[in-house]
């Protein structure tokens, strides 16, 4: 069940990303919906589920894109297998320390991602940091936004089911 989770959450973000992909800030999507959906899996269901989650929707990701595969799926991975150790290690359960875990996340993504393609030579980047800030914020509010909604829906659920028996 929690594997159908992952999928489907994996499926979602790279609909939404792919669809979204035109709205782009400097040579850098306002926000990647696909890091934000491994960093929630690393932060709710631990490192292991966080680094394969990050590792397949990465890949997916380069193979949608026109960059090097394997470099996003290297990032995504270790990203969502920090995370979730950070996760484990902390009580992540208010809105502040959620949102630094995103914008550290995406800081971490970034620098990984940034340096491979330099370190190959393969692409150079004039200063994208004022792009990757901004980015970070962006997945920080949609972070805690996704959090706040799937934690109300279990609720939303139970008064809808109660709802429906007392009309009844």
């Amino acid at each position: 069940m929690k594997a159908a989770g992952v999928i489907a959450a994996i499926a979602i973000a790279l609909a939404l990303q792919t669809t979204l992909a035109r709205f782009v800030v400097g040579g850098t999507a306002a926000v990647d919906l696909v890091l934000v959906a491994v960093v929630y899996i690393g932060l709710t269901m631990g490192p292991v589920s966080g680094m394969l989650s990050g590792t397949v929707a990465g890949l997916i990701q380069d193979a949608l894109s026109s960059g090097v595969i394997g470099i996003g799926g290297l990032a995504k991975s270790i990203v969502g297998f920090l995370v979730g150790i950070v996760g484990q290690q902390f009580i992540m359960t208010a809105a502040l320390p959620r949102l630094v875990m995103f914008v550290v996340a995406t800081l971490v993504h970034a620098a990984i991602f940034i340096g491979l393609y330099m370190a190959l030579g393969l692409r150079m980047f004039s200063s994208p940091w004022q792009a990757v800030a901004g980015q970070a914020l962006g997945n920080a509010l949609v972070g805690i936004v996704a959090f706040a909604i799937m934690e109300s829906l279990p609720g939303m659920v139970e008064r809808r089911r109660v709802g429906r028996r007392a009309r009844h």
